[in-house]
């Protein structure tokens, strides 16, 4: 069924939702338990795990998802024993499965998914991105996320708190000038032409992505339209090291761990990476581009 056309079902998805709901608050109280008899703050145990010291408050009260690997690093850090660790990690496994579905993930709230991915690239020294759709989340102007976010709410009904989501994507980007750090970021030039945002928002976003391509820990690159495809472009992906790679869908998010998918992806990157401009080359076409919207009446 079309999200946009789901109405009629919203009410027998009720119990359902309250139950994932309920599931994610139980597996937050578990670890606050672990966490207490530790004898450690919040702030204590974030210190221990090199996270962000909202995470733990985040997901103790079930504002954000748990991962297998938070699960056995909390569990770690606080001591708990192997059965109990086995038993939380099927837990925030079943947990996952189910909140991968738009309806669920975007029911938390778009600045709650914004916070999960954040706490993602804080743990990733490569990131490498291909995006067909949009310009990456990391390179966007304050207008340009404001445009992407109000789309996102009326397309998966998510709570109305859009300016907090741009407050943490404006966050997320101060890990750009972290130079250990490394950031490879590929596009087609049809994504700098979608008018996803006013024409003045366009020209913004444009000239934040040349300011981009002068940071030396980034690489970014533009698949110009005559250069010739490796294969179709038929979605994003977001590599996190080698360690796995993000998959999103229309519906669904896949989280890629098996090597030979990361293998796959690693790839499939390399052969855009080898059509695409970058450099001078791609503030070429960067300029081409805000050339033509300037041809253009305002709006």
């Amino acid at each position: 069924m079309n999200p946009l056309e789901e109405q009629a079902g919203e009410s027998g998805q009720g119990d359902r939702v309250s139950g994932f709901h309920q599931a994610r608050t139980e597996l937050g109280a578990r670890l606050r338990h672990l966490r207490e008899t530790a004898h450690l703050s919040g702030k204590e145990l974030a210190e221990r795990l090199r996270w962000q010291a909202s995470k733990v408050s985040r997901i103790e009260n079930a504002r954000q998802a748990v991962t297998e690997d938070d699960i056995v690093q909390w569990a770690q850090a606080t001591d708990a024993s192997p059965e109990v660790v086995e038993e939380l990690v099927e837990r925030a496994l079943g947990l996952l499965d189910r909140q991968d579905s738009w309806r669920q993930r975007h029911r938390s709230g778009l600045a709650a998914l914004q916070e999960d991915v954040r706490d993602m690239e804080a743990r990733t020294t490569l990131l490498r991105v291909f995006e067909p759709g949009v310009v990456i989340g990391l390179l966007q102007t304050t207008e340009y996320a404001r445009s992407i976010f109000t789309r996102i709410k009326r397309l998966y009904r998510s709570p109305d708190e859009i300016d907090a989501a741009i407050r943490v994507r404006m966050r997320r980007q101060d890990i750009l000038y972290d130079q250990s750090r490394r950031f490879r970021f590929v596009l087609p030039e049809a994504v700098l032409r979608y008018r996803l945002a006013p024409l003045d928002v366009m020209r913004g976003q444009l000239d934040r992505l040349l300011a981009v391509t002068a940071l030396p820990n980034v690489e970014f690159g533009v698949i110009p339209f005559e250069a010739p495809l490796p294969s179709a472009p038929l979605n994003g992906f977001w590599m996190y090291d080698d360690d796995h790679v993000a998959v999103p869908t229309r519906t669904r998010d896949l989280l890629l761990r098996d090597p030979d998918d990361v293998a796959f992806y690693a790839r499939t990157f390399e052969e855009l990476c080898e059509v695409a401009a970058f450099g001078e080359d791609a503030r070429s076409v960067i300029v081409r581009v805000l050339n033509d919207f300037s041809g253009q009446p305002r709006e």
